[in-house]
């Protein structure tokens, strides 16, 4: 099965990148634009696993949320993969919890790397993925709407991270279906 490890986000931050898609869809851009009900921030990424190795991931996610305590993200800025230029990926950026989910993440990585999994070979970049760029098509007009975006309001959403969730993901012709296998708390 195909899985990750994410923190899911609160109905009211998601609205509110389904807002900065709207404006953003103006541009006519050749975007793959994610549903908002699937936008999350992804902590690690691990691809097929069988069920054993499944169970093993579970073990550690209960390990780590033991020792990890709750913490308040909010939403920041929007930016593009590789840079705004020559987008491939368009994403909205953390503020608040930056530190805390990138610590959190770097643990996950480590001790799943203990049992296994490979290590990430690029540095955690907290991010939430709200559009995937398919071609050049509309790029400037594209451009020009991330740089007239309102995020003021956007900002001022705030949520308490407090679980962390092992999903599964399926891919389909109408996008991905992301399942729960697991979900800890954090203390």
């Amino acid at each position: 099965m195909r899985t990750f490890i994410a923190i899911e986000l609160s109905d009211e931050i998601r609205a509110a990148l389904a807002q900065i898609e709207s404006h953003l869809k103006y541009s006519g851009a050749d975007v793959k634009w994610v549903d908002e009900k699937n936008i999350h921030l992804t902590l690690k990424f691990l691809g097929e696993i069988d069920e054993d190795e499944c169970g093993k991931v579970k073990v550690v996610l209960d390990q780590i949320a033991d020792t990890t305590k709750s913490f308040e993200i909010s939403v920041n800025d929007i930016g593009a993969f590789p840079k705004i230029d020559y987008p491939r990926v368009i994403w909205v950026g953390l503020d608040k919890g930056t530190a805390e989910s990138k610590l959190l993440a770097e643990r996950i990585d480590e001790v799943l790397s203990k049992i296994g999994f490979e290590k990430e070979t690029r540095p955690f970049t907290a991010h939430l993925t709200i559009g995937r760029v398919r071609s050049s098509k509309n790029k400037q007009a594209l451009k020009e709407k991330m740089g007239s975006v309102g995020l003021q309001e956007t900002r001022d959403k705030r949520q308490v991270v407090s679980s962390v969730v092992l999903f599964q993901s399926k891919l389909s012709p109408k996008g991905s279906i992301y399942t729960k296998l697991h979900e800890v708390r954090l203390s």
